[in-house]
């Protein structure tokens, strides 16, 4: 698979053409061709990634308090913001997925793509070094960040959700995982927000906190 279009919109050529493939190789893809995942790639990547966002936070964001910083990293590090990084760059274009992978529209689900965007992240690192790096990060999230540093103040969906509807005395809020979807490694949650036992909405993420949070927003409208 030529990679130079992919290349030239994340503005880095690689020198070793066979990291950049390792990092964009799904594990059902490696099963079926007994060759090495992206896994360990999105390990260190993850590290890279949360290093390199907190340091141009504490730099470029001086008034920020520390659990302010630690909330603008948390909203620009997750699956939702790389998501947005991986359609930016058409890395669905070139992933490496298994037969089965592929027929799920695996080349279109967020957790794979994300995923994908933190093993380039390591790759980068080992093949131009942690200024490299850190030049796509900054590149790709620093809107995200300027975004989320202004609206850090702001309470989060599922503490609106719980004062409107108490607005005329307590009432009891639920949140419930009603189904989970997809292997250990993929897993999709299904959470369902319910007031005093009546069902307000439902919604479906990668992670259990941001299913919360996906349901109380679409509870609040």
């Amino acid at each position: 698979m030529d990679t130079k279009e992919l290349e030239k919109s994340i503005g880095y050529d690689f020198k070793d053409k066979e990291l950049l493939k390792r990092a964009l190789t799904h594990t059902s893809y490696a099963y079926e061709h007994h060759v090495e995942s992206n896994e360990k790639l999105e390990f260190l990547g993850d590290s890279i990634l949360e290093f390199l966002s907190s340091k141009y936070i504490y730099r470029n964001y001086p008034k920020l308090k520390e659990g302010e910083m630690t909330k603008v990293r948390a909203e620009v590090v997750c699956e939702d913001s790389l998501y947005v990084v991986a359609q930016k760059h058409h890395f669905s274009d070139f992933l490496y997925l298994g037969k089965s992978e592929a027929v799920s529209h695996g080349r279109n689900k967020p957790a794979i793509l994300a995923d994908s965007v933190e093993a380039v992240i390591a790759a980068i690192y080992f093949d131009g070094g942690l200024e490299v790096a850190e030049k796509f990060i900054i590149a790709n999230l620093k809107e995200a960040i300027e975004k989320s540093s202004k609206n850090v103040g702001m309470k989060d969906h599922k503490t609106v959700l719980q004062e409107k509807l108490q607005e005329n005395g307590n009432v009891h809020i639920s949140y419930e995982v009603i189904e989970t979807v997809g292997p250990d490694h993929d897993k999709t949650f299904v959470v369902e927000v319910s007031c005093d036992s009546r069902k307000l909405a439902t919604r479906k993420r990668k992670n259990k906190k941001a299913s919360g949070n996906a349901s109380s927003r679409k509870g609040i409208k």
